[in-house]
């Protein structure tokens, strides 16, 4: 059996927006619908929604219910961070593996959730994302150019992370225990709690994640280009 947990907890403060980002509508439908949508279509067994605190029946009634998502099994609220809102999701996960994603990524589609299914049985951890297409600098405290890295060895990361789900909530709960709270994903809890090694694997460069107003226009082109 595979979960997969969408995280909708987000404020949308970069967005300048009074709606969560989430909500938004993109194409005549709330941003979340389309995360959803393509996780309803695939080979994953269950669906574990966290949103934000007060958001659970908005989200069952305007979301699960009126656009009829049958394999979404728990609508959970989340916590104040990211990291604390995917251990509340692995609380509620029924299958051996679980992808996460985040909810603003809306256009995952079919192939990445089917590559991550099968990392996540075979790597037991792995995550999306594309090698970068610019030239990279690492800087140093004082805003200057430190260090060049390799452009072929460096990735941008994208969601869904995929795991084990023994691995990861294992992963989770040491983390939780020794409270560590400067991780930016979910890859960086194995990396930091284990010994397990994360594959990358291939995402799409039109997987971006909807963070600013000039992404609701690049979004709706992604769309338009689907059907939407």
């Amino acid at each position: 059996m595979v979960s997969a947990i969408v995280l909708a907890a987000g404020s949308g403060s970069r967005m300048g927006s009074e709606i969560p980002k989430q909500y938004m509508p993109l194409c005549n439908r709330p941003l979340i619908f389309y995360a959803l949508n393509e996780f309803e279509k695939s080979d994953v067994d269950e669906i574990i929604m966290v949103v934000a605190a007060g958001d659970i029946e908005y989200c069952r009634e305007n979301i699960v219910d009126k656009y009829g998502f049958k394999k979404v099994s728990s609508i959970i609220e989340g916590g104040a961070e990211r990291y604390l809102s995917v251990y509340e999701g692995l609380k509620h996960v029924k299958g051996d593996y679980v992808l996460i994603h985040d909810g603003a990524r809306a256009f995952v589609d079919q192939d990445i959730i089917k590559r991550c299914i099968e990392s996540a049985i075979r790597d037991e951890a792995s995550v999306v994302g594309m090698p970068v297409k610019d030239t990279i600098k690492i800087a140093d405290e004082n805003g200057f150019a430190k260090t060049t890295p390799d452009r072929k060895l460096v990735w941008s990361i994208q969601t869904p992370q995929n795991f084990s789900t023994e691995l990861v909530l294992n992963a989770y709960r040491e983390l939780i225990e020794k409270g560590v709270s400067s991780v930016t994903d979910d890859a960086m809890v194995v990396e930091l709690m284990t010994n397990h090694k994360v594959k990358l694997i291939y995402g799409s460069y039109e997987n971006v994640k909807v963070t600013t107003p000039e992404d609701i226009l690049i979004g709706e082109n992604i769309l338009k280009n689907r059907g939407f």
